[in-house]
C-alpha cells in the first residue's frame, strides 16, 4: 500500500499516512479541522546505462534520416529499370 503525504491549508501541519488505493483523499486535519491537501513529490528516477537517448543506437550520422534508406529508394529504381529492360530483350522485342 503506498504512503500519501499531507499537509493543511490553515495549520501547515503535514503528515504521511498509509492508504489503499481505493480509499479516499482525507480532507479534514486532524489538527485545527482545516482543509487538507496532498503533496506530491518529485519522483526518483535515474537512467543509467545506454539504450535511453535517441542517438545511443545510432552510429554515424547524425542526421535525421537514416542514409541507407535514401540509397536503397536509388538503387530500387535503377535495379527494376534493368530487370524491365533485359526481361524485354529476353523476349526478342527492342526497348
Amino acid at each position: 500500500m503506498p504512503t500519501y503525504a499531507y499537509a493543511c491549508t490553515e495549520c501547515d501541519h503535514r503528515f504521511d499516512i498509509v492508504q489503499s488505493f481505493s480509499d479516499d483523499s482525507l480532507t479534514v486535519c486532524p489538527e485545527c479541522d482545516g482543509k487538507l491537501r496532498k503533496v506530491f513529490n518529485a519522483v526518483g528516477v535515474v537512467f543509467k546505462g545506454g539504450g535511453f537517448y535517441r542517438t545511443d543506437s545510432r552510429s554515424g550520422s547524425s542526421s535525421s534520416v537514416p542514409a541507407s534508406s535514401s540509397s536503397d529508394s536509388g538503387s530500387s529504381k535503377s535495379e527494376s529499370s534493368s530487370s524491365s529492360t533485359r526481361s524485354a530483350a529476353a523476349d526478342g522485342s527492342a526497348a
